[in-house]
């Protein structure tokens, strides 16, 4: 699989859990306890979600950042 750079974004719900998702990738999201194991289980999202897309013939969006801003 070819690399792709996604801009994943990880939020902690009102349960405590941090939850992992990609706006690009519609339906691509997962959760995990800590903040490590969300980043963790959205990569493997991530890689199911582009394989199944290819396996459907469908196009894998490909994300253009003009800018990126990181808070602290």
């Amino acid at each position: 699989m070819p690399d792709y750079r996604l801009t994943v974004v990880v939020e902690r719900d009102e349960d405590g859990l941090y939850v992992a998702s990609v706006a690009l990738l519609q339906g691509c999201y997962t959760q995990g306890e800590t903040y490590e194991e969300a980043l963790e289980n959205i990569k493997d999202a991530i890689r199911l979600h582009i394989e199944a897309r290819q396996a459907l013939g469908e196009p894998v969006p490909i994300e253009v950042v003009e800018s990126m801003y990181l808070l602290p």
